[in-house]
């Protein structure tokens, strides 16, 4: 990945969703969406040019070239996992979650991102989790304090794993 500043990864971030939207950004359309002065964007749209990854000239719309949209995916990426997982499975509200997925988007690496998007699968898809496990930790053990009885939750889903595996309880109970 190309060495640029999270700054910049913002900004690419931003004309790939406008480019998405409208087949290209104008620099107006970049500093209303970021809420920035025009002259940080041109600024910002001059060294993504020098780096090649969007082509940008004055006064024209802004593109990405090739290797802009390989970027900008993967920064995308990167901040739509860490939404969803922050929205999805922590139950933060929305506006939080993204702005809080577009912090960490820069500094997470690729072992990390790929961990995170196989926890999440299995938190999704494992019959010992899935959506029951997620909302039960999203209604009631969220909070410190706030799951008033957890040895009767634990009973709970054990005996609901015992009805989905049995031949995990039969393990379980030898192991115990």
């Amino acid at each position: 990945m190309h060495d640029i500043s999270s700054n910049l990864e913002d900004y690419l971030e931003t004309i790939f969703t406008l480019e998405a939207a409208h087949s290209a950004a104008r620099a107006k359309d970049i500093a209303d969406q970021m809420g920035v002065q025009r002259a940080s964007v041109t600024n910002a749209l001059q060294k993504l040019a020098k780096q090649g990854l969007i082509n940008y000239e004055p006064y024209s719309s802004v593109t990405m070239t090739p290797e802009g949209f390989r970027v900008a995916t993967r920064i995308a990426h990167r901040h739509k996992v860490l939404s969803d997982f922050l929205q999805r499975v922590l139950n933060i509200r929305q506006e939080l979650a993204e702005e809080t997925a577009c912090r960490l988007e820069h500094g997470i690496d690729d072992e990390s991102l790929e961990a995170l998007i196989r926890f999440v699968r299995f938190l999704t898809r494992c019959p010992r989790t899935g959506v029951d496990w997620i909302a039960s930790f999203q209604n009631s053990c969220a909070e410190p304090g706030s799951c008033p009885d957890c040895t009767a939750c634990i009973e709970t889903c054990l005996a609901r794993q015992k009805s989905r595996c049995p031949e995990d309880s039969t393990q379980q109970a030898t192991l115990e």
